[in-house]
């Protein structure tokens, strides 16, 4: 769906580098009850040498499968936007990684570039997360050297609105009906009147369907969806600090529905950034050629927007947030 797509990062160009320490790799199949096994991706220190090329898909090498380096290591698990993968935001999670912290993104499964059967399953994403959370504490081979009192949350777009869940926020997937009556006109809305959604139909979710994990102290939220679902109310329990970014020129999630409406009824003021001239997919790495052929309406940027140069002050902005929250 046009309006949740974030996409397929792996065939992007790294945009950044910190100095530290160099980074290992690996993916990993975590079982899920009944449901299918989730895959992540995790960026992590490492003493190890590198030796390029370690990850294909990615202009700066990280070790695969390189022993973990250090200990009491600060962990970030990540969340990509609507059908992305866990590869969607590699050079934040690479900058994380040379910062020292272990960074843990997945990949949610019903809302993927190769399967978005259950996107509009909301409920699911969190509860995926707190199941990455559960993973990485207790059961990765590293888990050992991680300290479990620092541990934040990322969201891109539909992650902006898990790790918002996630770090206590309830939102009311019924506000999406009159919402979209009031907007027809609304990137959301076309997209899911061309898709034949039924708005009626979207069920209605009981406030203990959204899984909190009390264990994440921090978020980084960026251009949240569905920012109106959650009104006061539903943020009052979103209690840890939060970085917020918007696109000023975001014209799938236009003001002042998404990332104002978050930023207005927090009940602790974030901290915010305003990035101006940027739209929506302006929060993913560069495209590379190939990719940016296929599609071009997630590899645009205005042309006074450079977001290579974008990317670098971002991931620097979110290592500090990190660093500061999660002492």
């Amino acid at each position: 769906m046009r309006f949740l797509a974030a996409l397929t990062v792996g065939l992007c160009l790294a945009v950044t580098r910190a100095v530290a320490a160099d980074v290992g790799f690996e993916e990993v199949k975590i079982p899920n009850g009944d449901e299918p096994p989730l895959i992540a991706g995790i960026w992590y220190p490492t003493d190890a040498p590198v030796t390029p090329p370690a990850l294909a898909d990615a202009s700066e090498p990280a070790v695969p499968d390189a022993p973990v380096g250090g200990n009491r290591l600060p962990l970030v698990v990540m969340s990509h936007g609507g059908a992305g993968w866990y590869n969607s935001h590699y050079d934040t999670a690479l900058a994380l990684a040379h910062a020292g912290f272990v960074a843990a993104a997945v990949s949610h499964d019903g809302d993927t570039f190769r399967d978005q059967s259950k996107v509009l399953q909301l409920w699911r994403r969190p509860a995926q997360l707190h199941r990455l959370v559960d993973y990485m504490l207790h059961e990765w081979h590293g888990h050992a050297q991680l300290d479990k009192t620092r541990i934040g949350a990322f969201g891109f777009s539909n992650g902006g609105f898990t790790v918002l869940v996630a770090a206590g926020g309830t939102p009311d997937l019924s506000t999406i009906l009159p919402f979209c009556k009031a907007h027809t006109n609304q990137d959301l809305c076309e997209t899911l009147q061309k898709a034949g959604v039924d708005l009626h139909s979207i069920p209605s979710v009981p406030a203990s369907a959204w899984v909190h994990d009390p264990r994440i102290r921090a978020v980084v939220v960026a251009a949240p969806a569905f920012g109106f679902a959650f009104g006061r109310s539903g943020l009052a329990g979103v209690r840890v600090p939060v970085q917020l970014w918007s696109a000023s020129d975001d014209r799938h999630q236009p003001h002042p529905f998404y990332d104002e409406a978050v930023r207005d009824d927090l009940p602790r003021a974030p901290e915010y950034h305003a990035v101006g001239n940027a739209g929506h997919y302006d929060f993913l790495p560069l495209c590379s050629v190939r990719l940016a052929k296929v599609r071009p309406e997630i590899c645009s940027s205005l042309p006074r927007f450079d977001r290579a140069a974008f990317h670098g002050r971002f991931n620097a902005d979110v290592v500090r947030f990190f660093q500061v929250t999660l002492r």
